[in-house]
């Protein structure tokens, strides 16, 4: 993620993106740098509109907000799902429990 970072860092100040300037963003925050990922970086943003990517991004949650309704909503939504997995969770491990609970046999058994 810092390489993306440097990379935003770059654009915002006006500098070029490219494989040195995105190095030295880099080794001036003590990141050790992968020469390979940087390359791959610059490559994949050579065609891209960093400004135009940010506004997009900006947009997509409140479109989705709008569609969709508000984010306190989908964060209970997405807290209800949780307490849903967590609760199936919980009752695969007393399934598991009950299996191995047979004969008295487990860990306690060899041990105690």
């Amino acid at each position: 993620m810092e390489y993306v970072y440097a990379a935003l860092i770059l654009n915002e100040t006006g500098e070029e993106i490219n494989e040195d300037n995105i190095t030295g963003v880099l080794e001036a925050a003590g990141v050790d740098v992968e020469e390979s990922r940087v390359k791959a970086l610059v490559a994949a943003l050579e065609d891209v509109d960093i400004e135009e990517a940010i506004e997009t991004a900006a947009a997509a949650p409140a479109a989705g907000a709008a569609a969709g309704g508000s984010a306190d909503e989908a964060e209970g939504d997405a807290e209800e799902d949780e307490a849903e997995a967590e609760e199936a969770e919980a009752e695969e491990a007393d399934d598991e429990d009950e299996d191995e609970g047979d004969g008295g046999e487990g860990l306690g058994e060899l041990f105690g």
